[in-house]
């Protein structure tokens, strides 16, 4: 049977996918409105919340918005339902929606938004443009009786663990002896209680990445025979899972800008672009960063780029990227929209593989302020 979940249980289940250690310092995330103290029938994911977001959301039924673009970001001195923002919040907590927000935990997260601007694109070869998060690895060392080794070697991979390269399931196990004497109060899964013990154990030993350390530890304890465990954790120097803002890649095949241009128009659905560059010059490398972008053209230059593709293009640096000779095309701020679909499916599937019993759509409003005439 299909169960209903609360709030806690839907963000808990995205912040595996999208957590919020991996947003810049000071960003606004995270809950903002209402409460998860319920239970959820309707999610709603959107970009940005405005008024005609929250009617749809109540035209929906929606318990809970998952959005990109916090909608309060900035320090709110008054708060009055006179306002076009004060009866958004008033509509909300009268229909008792909560918003929650991604906002750079979700550009930075593997499949977020910007791995889906590069797909998008169809870039390959992906790296991170601006790094901004490390996920250290650790080494867990675990001693378990033979007879279970090969469970608790299986449970750690499915569980994450092992990945090195290309390979899942990476461990590494010793034969050896392990000895215990049970004490008062104890129920031993092997021996009796004021008995020595001597028994065949394997010491197995497997990677992870700090993020996942707390679900790791739970598939060890749970396909774990004993009722206390012995293990170890080490902190490691090689270099863990490195994630950040922006992607760059490869295209299929050479382009001119002005080629490019248009595929930029048809695969992020945009009626226009805004062009630095020469339109004849080739493109095979390309960088990509969702939002205002401005800030990065240097990374992308360094990185090698041949175009640079963001929003909110500012005049000055546009004279900056012309004078490093770093192509630029601007599709605009709202290409994120990109999200929407992406989280929607990427939840459905996260909730499904726990049974969970919620509705989750994407918002069909769009929220781009601006027109082209």
């Amino acid at each position: 049977m299909k169960k209903l979940p609360n709030g806690f249980e839907v963000i808990q289940l995205f912040e595996q996918f999208s957590p919020k250690a991996y947003a810049v310092e000071g960003d606004k995330i995270g809950l903002q409105i209402g409460t998860l103290n319920k239970k959820i029938h309707n999610v709603m994911i959107t970009l940005d919340v405005v008024e005609s977001v929250i009617d749809e959301a109540i035209e929906k039924s929606v318990d809970l918005i998952i959005a990109h673009h916090p909608p309060i970001f900035r320090a709110i001195k008054k708060l009055t339902t006179d306002s076009t923002f004060g009866k958004m919040i008033e509509k909300c907590i009268k229909h008792n929606i909560a918003i929650y927000a991604a906002h750079t935990n979700l550009d930075v997260a593997n499949g977020g938004v910007n791995d889906l601007l590069a797909q998008a694109l169809n870039l390959s070869q992906l790296d991170v443009l601006v790094p901004t998060y490390e996920d250290k690895l650790k080494k867990l060392v675990v001693f378990v009786p033979s007879t279970h080794e090969k469970q608790l070697r299986e449970a750690l991979g499915h569980a994450g663990a092992g990945h090195i390269g290309n390979y899942s399931h990476c461990t590494f196990a010793t034969e050896g002896e392990g000895g215990f004497l049970p004490l008062d109060g104890t129920n031993p899964y092997i021996g009796k209680k004021g008995n020595l013990e001597y028994v065949s154990e394997s010491r197995v030993e497997t990677v992870f990445p700090t993020s996942i350390e707390k679900k790791v530890i739970q598939a060890m304890l749970k396909s774990h025979p004993y009722e206390e465990v012995a293990y170890d954790i080490y902190a490691l120097d090689q270099k863990g899972l490195t994630l950040g803002l922006g992607r760059i890649g490869v295209l299929p095949e050479e382009l001119t800008l002005a080629e490019f241009a248009e595929h930029v128009k048809k695969s992020l659905d945009v009626e226009r672009v805004r062009l630095v560059g020469d339109p004849n010059s080739k493109i095979k490398k390309v960088a990509v960063l969702g939002g205002d972008g401005n800030k990065y053209i240097q990374q992308a230059k360094f990185k090698g780029a041949d175009v640079y593709v963001t929003g909110d293009l500012y005049f000055h640096v546009a004279h900056d990227a012309l004078m490093m000779d770093l192509n630029v095309i601007d599709p605009g701020h709202h290409v994120e929209k990109v999200m929407i679909k992406g989280v929607s499916a990427k939840l459905s599937s996260m909730c499904t593989d726990k049974n969970f019993n919620v509705n989750i759509s994407g918002s069909e409003i769009d929220t781009n302020p601006f027109k082209f005439i």
